[in-house]
């Protein structure tokens, strides 16, 4: 028999590499399918077989909507297969109409559904393909898509408001450095000459002023290279484990912010792990899909300490608490759950509180930073204003 180099990627998001002996490259597949292996690419005698790749330009949106026509249309009872015939059909995104129709063929061939999304990660997260096995399971599966669409509705929903979060006073200081930028660069220079003709005695702050036109006129190529080096050092150390951790929790720690950012990382544990739990998913299976889902690597080292002191026998609070990094509400209300038997109800309710609070939250940073950008623009190009004016002023008095 043919011996097959394969690489995958497994439950926890690694990549994962092979050698082995099988009758073909299909066969390969389905023993690491079994070993909960999604398979990226098999290799036979220097031969490499690249599996499709799907899901690139596939919006969370369209899987929310494409869920929940499938609840609905499972629930009538129509056959899974039509099922995702017609809704592969009337898909206006040609990504996801191919991955639909390929989901179809592997499920028409015998496949089970949850396997056969597995196989297009970018598109079906490990979170949908887990509580879609649960439902299969289960016999199920309309509720249990119920319960996602839900879920990516607010989990977008969130997001949004984190991008209208951050996008607004970005674009502001953005478009007020341009603006600065090109006045230094531009305008500055014509006063500088009309001074020097004039033989004006200049103050400190208009000659700090002419000293960084002179500077971002002569050297305007060197701070283009710093800014996008700088840009590109930052991405790279935040790729690594160190760096990601570093400046994630930068970013918690932050003033406002991080309060922000901290409320919006519980919503988005509590709704995630809240949906798991009440889908049938295993506890620690739930904990690890939570903490690849929590957006901060600080908030995914604390779910991922919680979920081997559970592995351990420990309770969910317990060690939760002990990260310091969720509020001690929420972690008293996690210990209620427990007890109570109502883990995942409870989960839901502290979700639908910090969701409120993200919002409130938002609502006050936008009202918030809009006089301090009006503040800082005032300050950047007034100033500039000022410093030029003040040699006039002078000279006017010369003159008088």
């Amino acid at each position: 028999m043919p011996t097959f180099e394969w690489k995958g990627t497994a439950r926890n998001g690694q990549s994962q590499t092979g050698v082995l002996v099988a009758d073909s490259k299909d066969s390969v597949i389905a023993v690491m399918r079994r070993q909960q292996i999604v398979v990226t690419a098999v290799k036979e005698k220097g031969k490499e077989i690249a599996l499709p790749k799907f899901g690139g330009g596939v919006a969370p949106q369209q899987v929310a909507i494409f869920t929940r026509q499938f609840s609905v249309m499972i629930d009538a009872g129509l056959p899974l297969v039509q099922c995702l015939e017609i809704l592969g059909n009337q898909q206006d995104n040609k990504t996801f109409k191919r991955v639909l129709i390929q989901i179809r063929q592997d499920v028409e061939s015998g496949s089970n559904l949850a396997d056969s999304m597995r196989k297009h990660p970018k598109v079906f997260n490990d979170l949908y393909t887990n509580m879609v096995a649960a439902g299969e399971a289960g016999g199920i599966l309309d509720t249990i898509l119920q319960r996602l669409a839900t879920y990516i509705e607010k989990a977008v929903k969130l997001n949004s408001q984190v991008k209208s979060a951050m996008i607004y006073p970005v674009a502001v200081i953005s478009i007020a450095i341009i603006v600065v930028m090109v006045i230094l660069w531009k305008v500055i220079p014509v006063f500088a000459s009309l001074f020097q003709s004039l033989g004006a005695q200049l103050p400190l702050p208009t000659r700090v002023v002419i000293a960084l036109s002179n500077f971002i006129g002569d050297y305007w190529w060197l701070m283009v290279i710093l800014g996008i080096a700088s840009w590109f050092a930052i991405k790279k150390y935040h790729t690594t484990y160190k760096g990601k951790r570093v400046l994630d929790g930068i970013i918690l720690k932050m003033p406002i912010l991080g309060i922000l950012m901290r409320k919006i990382a519980v919503a988005r544990f509590c709704r995630t792990l809240a949906t798991l739990t009440s889908s049938g998913v295993p506890i620690l299976d739930g904990l690890q899909i939570t903490a690849r889902t929590a957006g901060n690597s600080v908030v995914e080292d604390a779910i991922m300490a919680t979920r081997k002191s559970v592995e351990e026998g420990k309770t969910i609070s317990e060690p939760l608490g002990d990260t310091d990094v969720f509020p001690t509400m929420v972690v008293q209300m996690i210990a209620v759950g427990e007890q109570t038997g109502a883990l995942d109800t409870m989960l839901s309710k502290i979700a639908d509180f910090y969701e409120e609070e993200v919002d409130t939250a938002v609502a006050g940073l936008m009202k918030l930073l809009e006089p301090l950008l009006i503040a800082f623009l005032g300050v950047c190009i007034g100033g500039i204003v000022i410093a030029m004016y003040m040699p006039m002023f002078t000279l006017i008095g010369q003159l008088g």
